[in-house]
Protein backbone atom coordinates (compact mmCIF):
# COMPACT_ATOMS: atom_id res chain seq x y z
CA UNK A 1 0.00 0.00 0.00
CA UNK A 2 2.78 2.68 1.10
CA UNK A 3 4.84 1.13 -2.43
CA UNK A 4 1.56 2.30 -4.04
CA UNK A 5 1.02 5.60 -2.49
CA UNK A 6 4.35 6.52 -3.68
CA UNK A 7 4.21 5.81 -7.03
CA UNK A 8 1.10 7.33 -7.85
CA UNK A 9 2.31 10.55 -5.84
CA UNK A 10 5.48 10.54 -8.27
CA UNK A 11 2.90 10.05 -11.42
CA UNK A 12 0.88 13.03 -10.36
CA UNK A 13 4.42 14.87 -9.77
CA UNK A 14 5.70 14.09 -13.13
CA UNK A 15 2.22 14.77 -15.26
CA UNK A 16 1.76 18.49 -13.24
CA UNK A 17 5.96 18.91 -14.56
CA UNK A 18 4.60 18.09 -17.82
CA UNK A 19 1.91 19.90 -17.92
CA UNK A 20 3.70 23.41 -16.43
CA UNK A 21 6.25 23.03 -19.03
CA UNK A 22 3.89 22.32 -22.09
CA UNK A 23 3.67 23.95 -25.10
CA UNK A 24 0.90 25.60 -26.47
CA UNK A 25 0.96 25.73 -31.00
CA UNK A 26 0.59 29.20 -32.50
CA UNK A 27 0.29 27.69 -36.14
CA UNK A 28 -2.16 24.76 -36.37
CA UNK A 29 -0.10 23.68 -39.67
CA UNK A 30 -3.31 24.26 -41.86
CA UNK A 31 -4.82 27.54 -41.24
CA UNK A 32 -3.71 31.09 -40.66
CA UNK A 33 -6.43 31.36 -38.22
CA UNK A 34 -5.37 33.42 -35.12
CA UNK A 35 -3.16 35.76 -36.98
CA UNK A 36 -3.62 39.33 -39.02
CA UNK A 37 -1.52 40.62 -42.06
CA UNK A 38 -0.14 44.28 -41.46
CA UNK A 39 1.90 47.64 -43.14
CA UNK A 40 2.59 45.70 -46.34
CA UNK A 41 1.32 43.70 -48.84
CA UNK A 42 3.49 40.59 -48.85
CA UNK A 43 1.19 37.66 -49.47
CA UNK A 44 1.06 34.71 -46.72
CA UNK A 45 0.12 30.87 -47.27
CA UNK A 46 0.02 27.85 -46.03
CA UNK A 47 2.04 24.96 -47.75
CA UNK A 48 2.76 21.61 -46.35
CA UNK A 49 2.77 22.64 -42.92
CA UNK A 50 4.25 25.89 -42.92
CA UNK A 51 3.55 29.75 -43.31
CA UNK A 52 5.03 30.70 -46.26
CA UNK A 53 5.93 34.44 -46.38
CA UNK A 54 6.40 35.95 -50.46
CA UNK A 55 7.33 39.35 -51.22
CA UNK A 56 6.20 41.39 -54.22
CA UNK A 57 7.62 44.57 -55.38
CA UNK A 58 6.28 47.96 -54.50
CA UNK A 59 5.44 46.51 -51.11
CA UNK A 60 7.15 48.20 -47.15
CA UNK A 61 7.57 45.34 -45.40
CA UNK A 62 5.18 43.10 -43.95
CA UNK A 63 3.76 40.83 -41.40
CA UNK A 64 1.94 38.36 -39.99
CA UNK A 65 1.24 38.65 -36.28
CA UNK A 66 -0.59 36.62 -33.63
CA UNK A 67 -4.03 38.56 -33.01
CA UNK A 68 -3.36 38.24 -29.17
CA UNK A 69 -0.75 39.82 -27.29
CA UNK A 70 2.34 38.12 -24.57
CA UNK A 71 4.34 39.37 -21.92
CA UNK A 72 6.32 36.72 -20.80
CA UNK A 73 7.15 33.82 -22.72
CA UNK A 74 9.50 31.10 -24.62
CA UNK A 75 9.01 31.08 -28.16
CA UNK A 76 9.97 28.40 -30.91
CA UNK A 77 9.69 27.41 -34.40
CA UNK A 78 11.75 26.26 -37.11
CA UNK A 79 12.66 28.70 -39.88
CA UNK A 80 14.03 28.70 -43.32
CA UNK A 81 14.94 31.33 -46.20
CA UNK A 82 16.52 30.11 -49.35
CA UNK A 83 18.63 32.46 -50.54
CA UNK A 84 21.41 35.04 -49.29
CA UNK A 85 19.06 38.01 -51.06
CA UNK A 86 16.59 37.49 -48.69
CA UNK A 87 15.64 39.27 -45.34
CA UNK A 88 13.44 37.88 -42.72
CA UNK A 89 12.83 38.14 -38.70
CA UNK A 90 10.82 37.81 -35.69
CA UNK A 91 8.68 40.34 -33.72
CA UNK A 92 8.09 40.10 -30.05
CA UNK A 93 6.08 42.13 -28.03
CA UNK A 94 5.56 44.87 -30.54
CA UNK A 95 3.40 47.25 -31.36
CA UNK A 96 1.42 48.88 -34.69
CA UNK A 97 0.67 52.33 -35.50
CA UNK A 98 -2.25 52.39 -38.25
CA UNK A 99 -0.67 56.66 -38.40
CA UNK A 100 3.00 55.33 -39.07
CA UNK A 101 4.96 55.38 -42.09
CA UNK A 102 3.03 57.78 -43.84
CA UNK A 103 -0.22 56.23 -43.37
CA UNK A 104 0.86 53.17 -44.58
CA UNK A 105 0.96 51.51 -40.95
CA UNK A 106 4.01 50.78 -38.99
CA UNK A 107 4.75 48.12 -36.76
CA UNK A 108 7.52 48.42 -34.22
CA UNK A 109 9.32 46.82 -31.61
CA UNK A 110 11.94 44.03 -31.36
CA UNK A 111 13.07 41.66 -34.11
CA UNK A 112 14.63 38.56 -33.77
CA UNK A 113 16.61 38.87 -37.38
CA UNK A 114 16.96 36.30 -39.91
CA UNK A 115 19.85 37.53 -41.77
CA UNK A 116 21.40 35.17 -44.39
CA UNK A 117 23.34 37.49 -46.06
CA UNK A 118 27.09 38.19 -46.07
CA UNK A 119 26.85 39.81 -42.43
CA UNK A 120 25.38 37.24 -40.54
CA UNK A 121 23.98 38.61 -37.93
CA UNK A 122 21.28 36.53 -37.70
CA UNK A 123 19.80 35.99 -34.26
CA UNK A 124 20.41 39.56 -33.61
CA UNK A 125 17.63 41.93 -32.28
CA UNK A 126 16.88 44.89 -34.25
CA UNK A 127 14.34 47.17 -33.35
CA UNK A 128 11.84 47.78 -35.96
CA UNK A 129 10.48 51.18 -36.94
CA UNK A 130 12.20 52.47 -33.84
CA UNK A 131 15.50 52.43 -32.51
CA UNK A 132 17.52 50.22 -34.76
CA UNK A 133 19.81 47.68 -33.86
CA UNK A 134 20.22 46.88 -30.39
CA UNK A 135 22.23 43.89 -30.17
CA UNK A 136 24.07 43.00 -33.62
CA UNK A 137 25.35 39.48 -34.93
CA UNK A 138 28.76 40.55 -34.55
CA UNK A 139 28.72 41.10 -30.73
CA UNK A 140 28.53 37.10 -30.49
CA UNK A 141 31.20 36.82 -34.04
CA UNK A 142 31.94 32.98 -32.79
CA UNK A 143 28.19 31.76 -33.08
CA UNK A 144 27.82 33.88 -36.94
CA UNK A 145 27.57 30.43 -38.82
CA UNK A 146 24.90 29.06 -36.53
CA UNK A 147 21.98 29.62 -39.45
CA UNK A 148 21.91 27.68 -42.26
CA UNK A 149 20.69 28.92 -45.60
CA UNK A 150 18.18 27.02 -47.33
CA UNK A 151 16.92 24.41 -44.34
CA UNK A 152 15.26 25.05 -41.80
CA UNK A 153 16.86 26.23 -38.84
CA UNK A 154 15.38 25.82 -34.99
CA UNK A 155 14.99 29.14 -33.49
CA UNK A 156 14.22 30.12 -29.67
CA UNK A 157 13.27 33.20 -28.32
CA UNK A 158 13.08 33.68 -24.38
CA UNK A 159 11.69 36.98 -23.08
CA UNK A 160 10.92 37.02 -19.51
CA UNK A 161 11.16 40.81 -17.31
CA UNK A 162 13.72 43.12 -18.90
CA UNK A 163 15.87 39.70 -20.80
CA UNK A 164 15.46 38.91 -24.22
CA UNK A 165 17.59 35.70 -24.93
CA UNK A 166 17.87 34.12 -28.21
CA UNK A 167 19.40 30.71 -29.69
CA UNK A 168 19.60 29.18 -33.22
CA UNK A 169 19.97 25.50 -33.73
CA UNK A 170 20.82 25.04 -30.04
CA UNK A 171 23.49 27.82 -30.14
CA UNK A 172 23.34 30.77 -27.99
CA UNK A 173 23.53 33.96 -29.97
CA UNK A 174 22.08 37.00 -28.31
CA UNK A 175 21.35 38.87 -24.66
CA UNK A 176 19.51 41.73 -24.24
CA UNK A 177 18.31 43.65 -21.03
CA UNK A 178 15.73 46.30 -22.08
CA UNK A 179 13.12 47.55 -20.11
CA UNK A 180 10.90 49.61 -23.02
CA UNK A 181 8.65 47.00 -23.65
CA UNK A 182 6.60 44.38 -21.68
CA UNK A 183 3.80 43.17 -23.94
CA UNK A 184 2.93 43.13 -27.48
CA UNK A 185 2.07 40.57 -30.14
CA UNK A 186 4.43 38.25 -32.20
CA UNK A 187 4.95 38.68 -35.74
CA UNK A 188 6.62 36.82 -38.89
CA UNK A 189 8.21 39.52 -41.21
CA UNK A 190 8.62 39.34 -45.08
CA UNK A 191 10.94 42.25 -45.52
CA UNK A 192 10.51 44.35 -48.58
CA UNK A 193 12.83 44.18 -51.45
CA UNK A 194 14.68 46.96 -53.08
CA UNK A 195 14.50 45.75 -57.17
CA UNK A 196 11.43 43.84 -58.96
CA UNK A 197 13.50 41.19 -59.84
CA UNK A 198 14.17 40.47 -56.07
CA UNK A 199 10.80 39.53 -55.71
CA UNK A 200 9.21 36.18 -55.25
CA UNK A 201 11.18 34.61 -52.58
CA UNK A 202 9.88 33.40 -50.13
CA UNK A 203 10.62 32.36 -46.43
CA UNK A 204 8.95 29.45 -44.62
CA UNK A 205 7.73 29.52 -40.84
CA UNK A 206 6.80 26.20 -39.03
CA UNK A 207 6.19 24.67 -35.75
CA UNK A 208 5.39 27.78 -34.02
CA UNK A 209 4.76 26.85 -30.41
CA UNK A 210 4.49 28.94 -27.21
CA UNK A 211 5.18 28.55 -23.29
CA UNK A 212 3.69 31.12 -20.89
CA UNK A 213 3.79 29.72 -17.69
CA UNK A 214 5.48 27.12 -15.77
CA UNK A 215 8.61 27.74 -18.26
CA UNK A 216 12.19 27.04 -17.47
CA UNK A 217 14.73 29.24 -19.14
CA UNK A 218 17.72 27.60 -20.49
CA UNK A 219 21.35 28.10 -19.72
CA UNK A 220 23.47 30.75 -21.11
CA UNK A 221 26.93 29.68 -21.86
CA UNK A 222 29.73 32.14 -20.17
CA UNK A 223 31.14 34.62 -21.80
CA UNK A 224 28.84 36.12 -24.17
CA UNK A 225 28.26 39.97 -24.55
CA UNK A 226 25.35 41.70 -22.65
CA UNK A 227 23.71 44.51 -23.94
CA UNK A 228 22.18 46.06 -20.55
CA UNK A 229 20.18 49.03 -21.19
CA UNK A 230 19.23 49.30 -17.74
CA UNK A 231 21.89 52.44 -16.52
CA UNK A 232 24.47 51.44 -14.14
CA UNK A 233 23.68 47.68 -14.04
CA UNK A 234 25.06 44.18 -13.91
CA UNK A 235 22.76 41.60 -14.44
CA UNK A 236 24.18 37.92 -12.34
CA UNK A 237 25.00 36.71 -15.56
CA UNK A 238 27.32 39.47 -16.04
CA UNK A 239 28.34 39.22 -12.73
CA UNK A 240 29.42 35.67 -13.03
CA UNK A 241 31.14 35.92 -16.33
CA UNK A 242 33.77 38.48 -14.52
CA UNK A 243 31.99 41.88 -15.55
CA UNK A 244 32.36 44.79 -12.72
CA UNK A 245 31.36 48.59 -12.50
CA UNK A 246 33.86 50.92 -12.61
CA UNK A 247 31.20 53.88 -11.96
CA UNK A 248 28.27 52.73 -9.25
CA UNK A 249 26.07 55.43 -10.50
CA UNK A 250 26.38 57.04 -7.15
CA UNK A 251 30.50 57.76 -6.12
CA UNK A 252 33.83 58.44 -7.11
CA UNK A 253 34.92 55.26 -5.38
CA UNK A 254 37.60 53.44 -7.76
CA UNK A 255 38.49 56.82 -9.41
CA UNK A 256 41.39 59.50 -8.27
CA UNK A 257 42.79 62.65 -10.72
CA UNK A 258 45.51 62.19 -13.17
CA UNK A 259 48.59 62.58 -10.80
CA UNK A 260 46.67 63.18 -8.18
CA UNK A 261 46.20 60.96 -4.72
CA UNK A 262 41.85 61.70 -4.78
CA UNK A 263 38.88 62.80 -7.05
CA UNK A 264 38.98 66.17 -7.77
CA UNK A 265 36.92 69.05 -6.15
CA UNK A 266 35.82 70.83 -9.13
CA UNK A 267 35.57 70.04 -12.71
CA UNK A 268 33.00 66.52 -12.15
CA UNK A 269 29.79 66.15 -10.93
CA UNK A 270 28.21 62.92 -10.04
CA UNK A 271 24.47 63.37 -10.51
CA UNK A 272 21.60 61.37 -11.89
CA UNK A 273 23.44 58.05 -12.37
CA UNK A 274 25.83 60.12 -14.96
CA UNK A 275 29.52 61.00 -14.06
CA UNK A 276 30.08 64.18 -15.91
CA UNK A 277 32.80 66.92 -17.15
CA UNK A 278 31.60 70.18 -17.13
CA UNK A 279 32.34 73.37 -20.30
CA UNK A 280 35.64 75.13 -19.80
CA UNK A 281 35.73 76.52 -23.23
CA UNK A 282 37.12 73.54 -24.30
CA UNK A 283 40.52 73.74 -22.88
CA UNK A 284 42.35 70.20 -22.50
CA UNK A 285 42.72 69.72 -18.93
CA UNK A 286 39.72 71.41 -18.26
CA UNK A 287 39.63 72.51 -14.48
CA UNK A 288 39.28 68.91 -13.05
CA UNK A 289 41.80 67.26 -15.29
CA UNK A 290 41.15 63.46 -16.64
CA UNK A 291 40.13 60.93 -14.14
CA UNK A 292 41.63 57.42 -14.11
CA UNK A 293 40.93 54.25 -12.36
CA UNK A 294 42.94 53.51 -9.30
CA UNK A 295 43.20 49.33 -10.93
CA UNK A 296 45.59 49.24 -13.50
CA UNK A 297 44.71 46.46 -16.61
CA UNK A 298 46.19 44.51 -18.83
CA UNK A 299 44.03 42.34 -21.20
CA UNK A 300 40.17 43.54 -20.69
CA UNK A 301 36.82 43.97 -22.24
CA UNK A 302 35.38 47.90 -21.42
CA UNK A 303 32.21 49.41 -22.05
CA UNK A 304 30.62 52.51 -21.70
CA UNK A 305 28.02 55.05 -22.59
CA UNK A 306 28.77 58.41 -23.55
CA UNK A 307 26.54 61.37 -23.99
CA UNK A 308 27.78 64.66 -26.17
CA UNK A 309 26.75 67.72 -26.30
CA UNK A 310 27.55 70.23 -29.32
CA UNK A 311 30.71 70.46 -30.58
CA UNK A 312 32.07 69.01 -27.46
CA UNK A 313 35.19 66.68 -27.49
CA UNK A 314 36.34 63.81 -25.07
CA UNK A 315 37.79 60.56 -24.85
CA UNK A 316 38.24 57.22 -22.86
CA UNK A 317 41.83 56.26 -22.94
CA UNK A 318 43.99 52.82 -21.98
CA UNK A 319 47.13 51.69 -21.10
CA UNK A 320 47.60 55.25 -19.20
CA UNK A 321 51.15 55.47 -17.49
CA UNK A 322 51.24 58.38 -14.78
CA UNK A 323 55.13 57.51 -14.17
CA UNK A 324 56.80 61.50 -13.99
CA UNK A 325 58.88 61.14 -16.99
CA UNK A 326 55.56 60.81 -19.08
CA UNK A 327 53.35 63.24 -17.49
CA UNK A 328 52.03 65.92 -19.40
CA UNK A 329 51.15 69.26 -19.32
CA UNK A 330 47.48 68.57 -20.86
CA UNK A 331 45.60 65.13 -20.84
CA UNK A 332 47.70 62.01 -19.39
CA UNK A 333 48.83 59.89 -22.35
CA UNK A 334 47.55 56.90 -23.54
CA UNK A 335 45.65 55.16 -26.35
CA UNK A 336 42.64 56.92 -26.99
CA UNK A 337 39.11 55.68 -28.57
CA UNK A 338 37.88 59.17 -29.30
CA UNK A 339 34.31 60.67 -28.34
CA UNK A 340 34.06 63.66 -30.49
CA UNK A 341 31.14 65.67 -32.19
CA UNK A 342 32.35 65.03 -35.59
CA UNK A 343 29.90 67.23 -37.57
CA UNK A 344 30.67 70.82 -35.17
CA UNK A 345 34.60 70.08 -33.34
CA UNK A 346 37.73 70.96 -35.49
CA UNK A 347 39.34 68.21 -34.54
CA UNK A 348 37.28 65.73 -36.75
CA UNK A 349 39.13 67.15 -39.90
CA UNK A 350 42.86 67.49 -38.26
CA UNK A 351 44.81 64.26 -38.08
CA UNK A 352 45.31 62.38 -41.51
CA UNK A 353 42.72 60.01 -43.08
CA UNK A 354 39.80 60.84 -40.54
CA UNK A 355 41.63 59.10 -37.47
CA UNK A 356 40.23 61.94 -35.12
CA UNK A 357 36.70 61.46 -35.64
CA UNK A 358 34.60 59.59 -33.36
CA UNK A 359 35.49 55.70 -31.84
CA UNK A 360 39.11 56.22 -33.78
CA UNK A 361 42.05 55.52 -32.41
CA UNK A 362 43.48 58.83 -32.02
CA UNK A 363 46.10 60.26 -34.36
CA UNK A 364 46.54 56.54 -35.16
CA UNK A 365 43.66 54.61 -37.28
CA UNK A 366 40.24 55.71 -38.39
CA UNK A 367 36.81 54.40 -37.05
CA UNK A 368 35.19 52.49 -40.42
CA UNK A 369 31.43 53.67 -39.68
CA UNK A 370 28.10 53.91 -40.88
CA UNK A 371 26.25 57.04 -40.39
CA UNK A 372 23.11 55.06 -39.26
CA UNK A 373 25.05 53.44 -35.98
CA UNK A 374 26.02 56.84 -34.58
CA UNK A 375 23.39 57.70 -32.60
CA UNK A 376 22.00 61.48 -32.93
CA UNK A 377 22.95 64.32 -30.48
CA UNK A 378 20.50 63.96 -27.19
CA UNK A 379 21.17 60.64 -27.64
CA UNK A 380 23.50 57.95 -25.42
CA UNK A 381 25.86 56.27 -27.67
CA UNK A 382 27.97 53.31 -26.13
CA UNK A 383 31.51 52.53 -26.90
CA UNK A 384 33.59 48.93 -25.83
CA UNK A 385 36.88 48.59 -26.30
CA UNK A 386 38.65 44.79 -26.03
CA UNK A 387 42.49 44.42 -25.60
CA UNK A 388 42.42 40.51 -25.59
CA UNK A 389 45.85 38.82 -23.73
CA UNK A 390 47.67 38.35 -27.76
CA UNK A 391 47.42 42.83 -28.00
CA UNK A 392 44.49 42.12 -30.49
CA UNK A 393 42.56 45.26 -29.84
CA UNK A 394 39.15 46.28 -31.14
CA UNK A 395 37.26 49.91 -30.67
CA UNK A 396 33.26 49.43 -30.75
CA UNK A 397 30.02 51.79 -31.20
CA UNK A 398 27.02 51.02 -30.82
CA UNK A 399 27.68 47.41 -31.10
CA UNK A 400 29.61 47.13 -34.12
CA UNK A 401 33.24 46.99 -34.61
CA UNK A 402 34.56 50.18 -36.32
CA UNK A 403 38.78 49.00 -35.94
CA UNK A 404 41.14 46.51 -34.75
CA UNK A 405 44.69 46.62 -34.02
CA UNK A 406 47.98 44.73 -32.90
CA UNK A 407 49.34 46.55 -30.18
CA UNK A 408 53.28 46.55 -30.73
CA UNK A 409 53.16 45.54 -33.79
CA UNK A 410 55.34 46.76 -36.43
CA UNK A 411 52.75 48.12 -38.59
CA UNK A 412 51.50 49.79 -35.03
CA UNK A 413 54.98 51.34 -34.47
CA UNK A 414 54.58 52.86 -37.95
CA UNK A 415 51.36 54.47 -37.27
CA UNK A 416 53.38 56.09 -34.04
CA UNK A 417 56.13 57.36 -35.92
CA UNK A 418 53.87 59.64 -37.91
CA UNK A 419 51.67 60.41 -35.00
CA UNK A 420 51.53 62.76 -31.96
CA UNK A 421 52.87 60.36 -30.00
CA UNK A 422 55.91 59.82 -31.58
CA UNK A 423 57.87 61.81 -29.18
CA UNK A 424 57.07 59.34 -26.28
CA UNK A 425 59.08 56.36 -26.21
CA UNK A 426 57.20 53.01 -26.53
CA UNK A 427 54.29 54.55 -26.75
CA UNK A 428 50.96 52.40 -25.94
CA UNK A 429 53.42 49.34 -25.66
CA UNK A 430 52.94 49.66 -21.64
CA UNK A 431 52.00 45.82 -20.35
CA UNK A 432 49.51 47.72 -18.38
CA UNK A 433 48.11 50.85 -17.66
CA UNK A 434 45.38 52.82 -16.23
CA UNK A 435 41.91 53.45 -18.11
CA UNK A 436 41.29 57.24 -18.58
CA UNK A 437 38.25 59.36 -18.72
CA UNK A 438 38.88 62.81 -20.53
CA UNK A 439 38.79 66.24 -19.24
CA UNK A 440 38.59 68.22 -22.54
CA UNK A 441 36.90 71.42 -21.19
CA UNK A 442 33.34 70.35 -22.80
CA UNK A 443 29.99 68.98 -21.46
CA UNK A 444 30.50 65.29 -21.52
CA UNK A 445 28.96 62.29 -18.97
CA UNK A 446 29.28 58.86 -18.92
CA UNK A 447 27.52 55.94 -17.65
CA UNK A 448 27.29 52.33 -17.67
CA UNK A 449 31.20 52.30 -17.58
CA UNK A 450 32.02 47.99 -16.68
CA UNK A 451 35.02 46.25 -17.51
CA UNK A 452 35.88 42.74 -17.34
CA UNK A 453 39.27 41.33 -17.37
CA UNK A 454 40.45 38.69 -19.75
CA UNK A 455 42.76 36.04 -19.05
Amino acid sequence: MKKHSILTLAGLILASSLVAQSWTPLFDGKTLNGWKKLAGAAEYTVEGGAIVGTNVPNSGNTFLVTEKEYGDFILEMDVKIMDTTSNSGVQVRSHYDPAGHQGKGLVYGCQFEVDPSARRWSGGIYDEGRRDWLYPGSLNAKAQDAFKVGEYNHIRIECIGNELKTWINGRAIAYLVDTVDHKGFIGLQVHAVSKPELSGRKVYFKDIRIQTTGFQPKAFPQGIYVVDNIPNHLTAYEKSSGWKLLFDGKTSSGWVGAYKDKFPDTGWIIADGMISVHETQGKEGGTGGDIVTKEMYKAFDMSFDFLLTPGANSGVKYFVRLSPEEKNSGSAIGLEYQVLDDTLHPDAKLGRDGDRTLASLYDLIKANKQKRFIHPMGQWNTGRIIVYPNNHVEHYLNGVKVLEYERGSQAFKDLVAISKYKIWHEFGEAPQGHLLLQDHGNDVSYRSVKVRVLQ
